[in-house]
């Protein structure tokens, strides 16, 4: 991952993501809830490097109190959409047919509840609180996901080892686990990764709406909402919060694609090679002597046919 530069700048971002989250737990340059009404809306500044907001508190106090509120929704919305989508895609695969085709149905239908319309109802019972928004994020992200990662889980249901496995007397539940899983793993890690980015900036939205993270909880949510009827005043107060949430989903959007990138054979030549060393060695000499004869038979095969083209031109 660390070769690419997306990598890099996913794994920096996402580093310092983590490390403020747990330094906000027990320092911020200013303690969040001290306000100055004489100080409001200040320009950076050596006692405020990021100014103040409307009510005189640090806004980057309250960003590295926020950062572990959103690192924590994110995580909570990454498990409860993985799992709920590993158990629809198991559905989705089964063997009898009138489950299979129900659940399909079930998520194809369920998929065009928007995530807001969601929160909403959810925030009747619940009222704004973290709940709603890990609850409506994994719920969506969920059906989703099921519906993304389903074709990949079919075609390794349909493949030789599957069905060794089958016949041998392996149950469904670990051959979902032990072959189906580590199939759909590229695409589970994209899926996930893009599922966390989107639950940082439902959390602003829902946050803005009234109907996410509760007025006492700091959050990046709330640093947008606090500030943008002031955009066109005070434009840096918002321009900080926007800009984080930014560098976040970004990062968490390339973090997925680089780690898909890292861990699957396809498209990576280098464990690509691994996989098929281990292979070989895996065999007994005399197989192995005879793979290899025939690798350099085929190579030089494919050389020849190289040359004779170019003759030919």
């Amino acid at each position: 991952m660390w070769r690419k530069a997306s990598g890099r700048y996913s794994l920096i971002v996402l580093a310092i993501w983590i490390l403020v989250s747990l330094v906000s737990r027990f320092w911020t340059p200013v303690p969040i809830w001290n306000t100055d009404g004489y100080r409001i809306w200040q320009a950076p500044s050596r006692a405020h490097l990021l100014g103040t907001d409307g009510t005189g508190a640090d806004i980057l106090s309250w960003l590295m109190a926020g950062s572990a509120t959103n690192l924590v929704i994110s995580l909570l919305a990454i498990v409860l959409s993985g799992v709920l989508g590993l158990l629809l895609v198991m559905a989705m695969v089964s063997r009898r047919s009138g489950v299979s085709q129900t659940v399909v149905v079930l998520v194809d239908a369920l998929i065009s509840l928007p995530t807001v319309l969601l929160a909403l109802i959810l925030a009747v019972p619940l009222g704004p609180s973290i709940a709603v928004v890990v609850v409506a994020c994994g719920f969506g992200y969920g059906l989703n996901l099921a519906r993304i990662v389903r074709p990949q889980a079919l075609l390794a249901e349909e493949s030789d080892y599957v069905q060794s496995a089958r016949h041998s007397g392996v149950g469904s539940f670990r051959i979902f686990c032990t072959h189906l899983v580590p199939n759909v793993v590229p695409v589970l890690c994209v899926q996930l990764s893009m599922s966390a980015g989107t639950s940082v900036l439902a959390e602003a939205g829902l946050t803005y709406l009234g109907v996410g993270v509760p007025s006492g909880l700091p959050s990046w949510g709330h640093s947008l909402t606090t500030s943008v009827k002031f955009i066109n005043v005070f434009p840096l107060t918002v321009l900080w919060p926007g800009l984080v949430v930014t560098m976040v989903v970004v990062a968490l959007n390339l973090f997925g694609d680089a780690l898909r990138d890292a861990i699957d054979p396809v498209t990576n030549p280098t464990l690509r090679a691994a996989v098929a060393a281990a292979g070989r060695s895996a065999l007994p000499s005399e197989e192995r002597q005879e793979m290899s004869a025939q690798l350099d038979d085929s190579g030089r095969h494919v050389e020849n046919a190289i040359h004779a083209g170019e003759g030919g031109r």
